[in-house]
């Protein structure tokens, strides 16, 4: 009689710990319209797919996001005060891609970074998004990034820290000392992660 009882417990167990199992340990942050709505330094979280993370992350950073069901299964039509509207909308890369499919069919791995963020698309596509990288010597280099995953050197990127802004040349540049996160912005792009 106890070897049923046992079984059981141990179902149990498993049970309740898969699914935390089958999550991933990455890094989100969510780009609003006009700022910042979580994770500008990309904290990490745990999470299986990216609708999950971004359901990880609006419980931590408190902010609201609404699923709208369609035809095409749900999609995400608000993230904090904006909400989808016309070609304007929110979307999400997975380590600079757009993937193909929806958010919930997208299973993370270990070291994925997610973005969300509010883009308005045009003939042709989204805008692009910025990533940010620490180089030796207090300098940093701005990468843009398309839909597709290319990478380019954003050259027209701008840094600002600590209340002070730096032109980049081809995408790179030295900013002596500072205290404060590193943060690049490009004309019609996506603003980058921070940096220290």
């Amino acid at each position: 009689m106890r070897r049923p009882v046992a079984l059981l417990s141990v179902l149990l167990v498993a049970a309740v710990v898969a699914p935390g199992a089958l999550a991933a340990n990455v890094k989100i942050r969510v780009e609003g319209k006009t700022q910042t709505i979580y994770g500008a330094a990309q904290p990490g979280i745990q999470a299986a797919n990216a609708l999950q993370a971004l359901d990880v992350a609006s419980t931590a950073g408190e902010f609201h996001y609404a699923l709208t069901t369609s035809s095409f299964g749900d999609y995400v039509s608000q993230i904090g005060k904006y909400a989808s509207a016309g070609s304007a909308g929110w979307v999400f890369k997975v380590n600079g891609v757009s993937p193909p499919v929806g958010a919930d069919k997208v299973v993370l791995e270990d070291g994925d970074v997610v973005l969300w963020y509010y883009a308005t698309f045009g003939p042709t596509g989204g805008p692009p998004t910025l990533e940010l990288q620490r180089l030796p010597a207090n300098c940093y280099v701005v990468q843009s990034v398309t839909d597709a995953g290319r990478r380019a050197r954003a050259v027209d990127a701008t840094l600002t820290v600590d209340g002070k802004r730096f032109r980049t040349r081809e995408g790179r540049a030295c900013i002596g000392l500072h205290t404060g996160p590193v943060r690049a912005t490009a004309p019609g792009a996506v603003r980058s992660n921070a940096v220290r």
